[in-house]
């Protein structure tokens, strides 16, 4: 889906949970998150890490690599 969007030329970002499927479909964007199931942006009512992977995931907008990139997050 995220191949498609970008094609209309809307840069897309995916966070991923499984960098197995990430690694096979190859979307143009994806931040792999360490987190269970369900849960991309880590436990529910921590908006400082809520915050973070947002943040990590919209810098790869401004990555130049070519793509896809696949990057994973980096909790402090």
């Amino acid at each position: 889906m995220a191949s498609v969007i970008e094609k209309t030329g809307i840069p897309t970002v995916c966070l991923s949970l499984l960098r197995e499927v990430s690694e096979k479909v190859k979307p143009p964007r994806a931040l792999f998150v360490p987190f269970r199931m369900g849960y991309p942006l880590g436990k529910p009512r921590d908006p400082t890490t809520q915050l973070a992977v947002i943040r990590a995931a919209l810098t790869l907008l401004e990555d130049s690599a070519p793509l896809p990139i696949l990057r994973d997050f980096e909790s402090s």
